[in-house]
């Protein structure tokens, strides 16, 4: 075999039988179209600090592996929060900024982030890639390497080869064969059991109507509705809508199934929205919006509805997106979750590290706090 590494400006740069040859888990965000939707409808690009550069491994000429790829001016949209290191760089007169970030862009969900055609040699693939990284010609450009929530063979495998882990910490519900969602609440303590019932009959009690619908169920006058409840999250916390209404309709139509809305109406009149995505185990809850408050409507629409989804189509799990200790109490466990970096700057290189080592052990006591706190019996 005689590999080569190359870099691309853009998915379509490989075509779709290509892209057919890869292995991928069915991941909604590992899919050709997710991917090529984000560059296609302008949410990564240079507005946004997302500069494509994905990386391909080739064996003469045929597609072996893809490793979705970004050269970042900025830290957002990553949910691996690395703004200290940027900062300590700046007191040094150094530039943080770029970086290259393998991740899905705003989107902490873990995943493969090497792709491999079957038959492929991993390690062998792994190795090249981690010599690439760190010897990449441009790479004097940029301060360092990150691979935002890989698996956990991925976060293996570049260890042995000398990039750092990092320890992060997410909350998932794991379906235990839960008939339904009252089947599912017998297995909690009596007082988590009584607030849960007790949310849920203040929603019910206000009178609101809940529209679960798939991607290629939604009308194509709601698309507008959908995505400004998308985007008034983050105009209430001054934050950039960086998806646009193209994007989803584009993805709603090639997703299918595997995309979902629930719209909530009250009085007639739609006040609120939930965005998901999903594959054949998994449920990801991804974006809230509402233009009023109204009492326990975030959990019912977010959580509690999503969790009667799950368990209704027989669904693994379901990860509601990160952070929140507020999901323990409705049973999202935390989870570990991981990134791997490599700092090109030798001094700054071992200063993480060292720095990694001693956040590993207080995450681990972290999540062993909160695991002590589940709502679940004994």
């Amino acid at each position: 075999m005689s590999f080569s590494v190359r870099f691309i400006k853009k998915i379509t740069d490989i075509s779709i039988a290509q892209w057919a040859e890869l292995a991928n888990d069915g991941s909604p965000f590992l899919s050709y179209e997710f991917l090529s939707a984000l560059e296609t409808f302008g949410c990564v690009g240079e507005e946004f600090g997302w500069l494509p550069s994905h990386l391909l491994v080739e064996d003469e000429g045929r597609l072996v592996a893809f490793m979705p790829l970004y050269s970042k001016f900025n830290s957002y949209g990553e949910f691996v929060f690395d703004w200290s290191w940027a900062e300590a760089y700046q007191r040094h007169g150094l530039a943080y900024y770029p970086k290259l970030v393998s991740s899905i862009p705003y989107t902490p969900v873990s995943g493969a982030r090497v792709l491999f055609a079957k038959k492929a040699n991993k390690a062998e693939i792994f190795s090249l890639i981690a010599k690439t990284i760190k010897e990449r010609k441009s790479f004097n450009e940029h301060s360092s390497f990150h691979c935002l929530f890989p698996k956990v063979e991925e976060v293996e495998a570049f260890e042995e080869l000398g990039l750092s882990r990092r320890l992060g910490c997410q909350f998932h519900w794991v379906n235990a064969g839960y008939e339904s969602f009252d089947h599912y609440l017998s297995f909690f303590t009596s007082r988590k059991r009584k607030n849960i019932k007790k949310e849920r009959k203040s929603v019910a009690e206000q009178g609101f109507d809940f529209h679960m619908l798939h991607g290629d169920e939604i009308e194509a006058d709601m698309w507008p509705v959908i995505y400004e409840f998308y985007k008034v999250t983050f105009y209430k916390k001054s934050g950039a809508p960086t998806f646009t209404q193209a994007f989803f309709e584009a993805i709603g139509k090639a997703l299918g199934e595997n995309f979902l809305v629930n719209l909530v109406s009250y009085k007639g009149q739609y006040v609120a929205c939930a965005i998901f995505y999903r594959d054949q185990e998994k449920l990801y809850g991804r974006h809230w919006g509402c233009f009023e408050d109204f009492n326990n409507l975030h959990f019912e629409t977010c959580y509690y509805q999503g969790l009667e989804y799950a368990i209704k189509h027989g669904l693994s799990s379901f990860e509601p997106g990160a952070q929140g200790e507020h999901k323990v109490s409705r049973g999202f466990l935390p989870v570990e979750t991981w990134s791997v970096h490599w700092i090109n700057d030798r001094t700054f290189r071992g200063v993480i590290a060292d720095f990694l080592q001693h956040e590993e052990r207080y995450m681990r006591e972290y999540i062993k706090d909160l695991s002590e706190s589940s709502p679940f019996k004994a």
